[in-house]
C-alpha cells in the first residue's frame, strides 16, 4: 500500500475513534457529518452567551455569576457544532458586553447589538445561553424558553428540552415554554430559544453548573437536540 493510502487510512480511524470517544463520554449517540468531506459547513447557529461585562447576570448561592457559566457552556457547544457540520457566530467569546462607551442604557444597547447581529446571521437556529434563579432553594431543572409565535421555535424547543432531561436530570419535569416578553425572542427573526440550563440559586445545581464536565454534559445535550434539528428532527 502506498505511503499516502497509509497515511488516509490512519486519518480516517483517528477520525472514527475520536467520534467514539465523544459518544462513549456522554453516553448517547451523536450526529456527526466530517467538515473536512464538505467544502463548506452545512448549517449556521448562532450561539449567544448571556450577559458580560459589568452584567454578571444572576449571582449563585455559591457566588458564582451566570455570565461566566455561561460562557464556559457557550465555548463547549461552539466546540461540538463546529466538529459537526457547523458554522458558529458567538456574540460574544470572552467577558465582555456589547455596548458602546456612550450608550445612555447600556444593557438594551448591548441586547440590541445581540439582536443585530442574530438578524445579519442568517442562522438556521439561535441559541441563546442562561442559567435560572428563584427565591426557593428547591426549585430546579433545565428549561427551554421560545417565541410564542414561532411554531419553528417551539420545534426547537421541544427537541432541546428533550435532550436536556434524557441527558442531564430524567427526573426534570419541565417543559419548553412560550414567551411573548423576552427582548432577544421578540427582536430577532431566526428561530430562537433560550436555554436556561439550570438553576444558580439550587445548591447542588450550582455545584454542577461551576464544574467543567458538567458544562460539558450540557453542551452536549444542546448539541444533540441542535443537530437534530437541522438535520431535519431525525429520531
Amino acid at each position: 500500500m502506498k505511503k499516502n493510502s497509509i497515511n488516509r487510512v490512519i486519518g480516517f480511524v483517528i477520525v472514527g475513534l475520536v467520534l467514539l470517544a465523544a459518544v462513549i463520554e456522554t453516553g448517547r449517540f451523536v450526529y456527526t457529518w466530517s467538515q473536512q468531506a464538505a467544502k463548506q459547513p452545512r448549517y449556521t447557529i448562532v450561539i449567544d452567551p448571556g450577559h458580560g461585562g459589568n452584567d454578571p447576570g444572576k449571582i449563585g448561592i455559591n457566588d458564582v455569576p451566570e455570565k461566566d457559566v455561561n460562557l464556559a457552556i457557550s465555548l463547549e457547544l461552539k466546540e461540538i457544532l463546529e466538529q459537526n457540520d457547523c458554522r458558529v457566530v458567538m456574540t460574544r467569546q470572552k467577558d465582555e458586553a456589547l455596548y458602546q462607551a456612550g450608550d445612555t442604557n447600556k444593557k438594551v444597547a448591548d441586547l440590541r447589538a445581540r439582536c443585530q447581529m442574530i438578524n445579519d446571521s442568517g442562522a438556521d437556529a439561535v441559541i441563546s445561553i442562561h442559567q435560572n434563579s428563584f427565591t426557593a432553594e428547591s426549585s430546579r431543572g433545565a428549561q427551554v424558553f421560545y417565541r410564542a409565535s414561532s411554531q419553528e421555535g417551539k420545534k426547537l424547543a421541544d427537541i432541546l428540552q428533550t435532550q436536556l432531561v434524557s441527558g442531564l436530570d430524567p427526573d426534570n419535569r419541565r417543559v419548553a415554554k412560550a414567551n411573548s416578553d423576552y427582548f432577544m425572542l421578540k427582536n430577532t427573526t431566526a428561530t430562537m430559544v433560550i436555554v436556561e440550563c439550570g438553576f444558580l440559586s439550587n445548591s447542588k445545581e450550582a455545584e454542577l453548573l461551576t464544574q467543567a464536565s458538567y458544562q460539558r454534559r450540557v453542551a452536549w445535550a444542546v448539541a444533540l437536540g441542535v443537530l437534530q434539528y437541522v438535520s431535519g428532527g431525525l429520531s
